[in-house]
């Protein structure tokens, strides 16, 4: 102690100044295999939420009311038999132009009209976790509902897997994942801190780290924005103070307009002092993205477009 304390002294006489600290690195993201496992074809799986699917036959026509479903239809090569997102499978990500003519399921998010799903003469429906649950006893009557909901990329392939091992098609899917998992092990880590918002000025939302897409960039980035609690109405809520504690670099947002009047939320949010102080306010890094693309897609390519478009705007 006492050599410090002269050692300190000494510095101080000489007119010295101690070096400045220097973070910390962000810790590296685990190393990711680039191995997809062998997969049979089975006509009962377990999807990786424990529920257990069995169908009497692969199915051909399917009827896609989450995001999830589309991106892993055309993973496995397939089109679907009906959309309730055309906005995602017309996006080059998934079909592009081809997406166009995909049927449009009549009705709004979660509340699509069952007549309109049964026209399309589905052998298997799939739906969102907590939020189909009220038109599985209509559904059933005429097709099985499967709903499926990741919070991990890993999840995600897990339902790609379970698909593939239904419809048969068990090349493209080992085949999807593996270019997947390459994609993602070719990503190298960046030190930026980012963040994925959407909501309103009066309700920000942050996709959490326990979050699909915070997951995912979690992976590459410093995400340090968790769940606030177990609560799902509240877990991603998040201040403008709260993201101002945690000095984002770049700040990703998705809007969900529902009218041409409504305004994007980095425009609601642009008056606002706290937000202004924000590094990524501050230095002109807040990317207003695709919202069906980066709000409603679940699967691997969806997710791979998340991550390039991601990365082109904060390398």
């Amino acid at each position: 102690m006492r050599r410090t304390l002269l050692m300190a002294a000494a510095l101080v006489a000489a007119g010295c100044s101690a070096a400045p600290t220097v973070p910390a690195p962000a810790p590296a993201p685990p190393s990711v295999d680039r191995t997809a496992a062998p997969l049979d074809p089975a006509l009962a799986v377990t999807d990786p939420h424990g529920v257990r699917i069995e169908l009497p036959a692969p199915p051909e026509r399917i009827v896609c009311l989450n995001g999830l479903c589309d991106d892993i239809v055309v993973d496995l090569g397939l089109v679907p038999a009906g959309t309730s997102n055309p906005a995602l499978i017309s996006h080059p990500a998934l079909l592009g132009e081809r997406g166009k003519a995909v049927p449009v399921v009549a009705g709004s998010f979660g509340g699509e009209d069952v007549e309109s799903i049964a026209a399309l003469d589905p052998d298997l429906v799939i739906g969102l976790e907590g939020v189909h649950e009220a038109l599985r006893p209509a559904i059933e009557r005429f097709a099985p509902l499967w709903l499926a909901e990741p919070a991990t990329w890993e999840e995600s392939v897990g339902y790609l897997r379970a698909l593939g091992a239904l419809t048969g098609r068990t090349a493209e899917a080992v085949a999807a994942e593996t270019r997947f998992r390459g994609v993602l092990a070719d990503t190298a880590a960046s030190d930026r801190t980012v963040v994925v918002i959407y909501g309103s000025a009066d309700a920000i939302g942050v996709d959490t780290a326990d979050s699909l897409k915070g997951h995912l960039l979690d992976a590459v980035y410093d995400y340090p924005f968790p769940a606030k609690g177990t609560d799902a109405a509240t877990a991603s809520n998040y201040s403008v103070e709260e993201l101002l504690a945690r000095q984002p670099d770049t700040v990703f947002v998705y809007s969900l307009l529902f009218s041409t009047s409504d305004k994007p939320l980095s425009e609601q949010l642009a008056d606002n002092p706290v937000w202004r102080q924000i590094p990524a306010v501050r230095d002109g890094a807040v990317h207003e993205v695709h919202p069906k693309l980066w709000g409603s897609g679940r699967g691997l390519r969806s997710l791979e477009a998340v991550l390039a478009e991601a990365r082109g705007l904060a390398p």
